[in-house]
């Protein structure tokens, strides 16, 4: 696989991961719990993901309490949050840190992959991938020298074709929009 390889300041910001780093610490020991907080916290991330009128809520920082409140609420419900997501999405809420949600979720996942030994890779796509796709993509990252694993798999139309692949920090994109965007780039700096 032939891939354009950009470095992306992507990484969650250093208050996204103190959260972080307070929800690993709030959960408890029990494993199961704790991997039911972690799979909860996935979900949520699939539901900002899907919805943009919720993302546009929740950057904006006219946001009062009162609808910030209601706004968890209904999110917390939507993505059946047990007790200790729905406290510590809670708290990020009367911390009027909503803006940062989706990051601070990021960073949680990302630091249970770290202690695991795992590396996340989110893969975007144009349309939804199949099994041989999904297999390929998995030999070549491992050839890449990533060998454990998490990939997480979205859909989003507007890439045109091909896909983009998010490891860590690094964003390889082989998408059409993509290449018409470097292009564009391109010809501007040739004018």
């Amino acid at each position: 696989m032939t891939v354009a390889q950009e470095k992306q300041i992507r990484a969650p910001g250093e208050v996204a991961q103190r959260y972080a780093r307070a929800f690993e610490d709030y959960l408890s020991d029990n494993k199961q719990e704790k991997a039911a907080a972690l799979e909860q916290v996935r979900a949520l991330r699939g539901v900002i993901a899907q919805l943009p009128t919720l993302r546009v809520a929740l950057a904006d920082p006219r946001l009062d309490v009162s609808r910030a409140e209601e706004l968890v609420k209904a999110l917390t419900d939507a993505a059946k949050l047990g007790d200790a997501a729905r406290r510590f999405v809670g708290l990020i809420a009367k911390q009027r840190r909503l803006s940062g949600l989706d990051e601070i979720l990021h960073a949680v996942l990302l630091l249970d992959a770290q202690k695991r030994g795992e590396v996340r890779v989110e893969v975007t796509t144009a349309q939804p991938l199949d099994g041989g796709q999904r297999d390929n993509l998995r030999a070549s990252l491992k050839e890449a020298g990533y060998d454990n694993i998490a990939m997480t798999e979205h859909v989003d139309h507007s890439l045109l074709g091909g896909m983009t692949v998010r490891v860590g920090s690094v964003l390889f994109d082989t998408s059409i929009a993509g290449r018409l965007a470097r292009l564009q780039n391109a010809m501007k700096g040739a004018a």
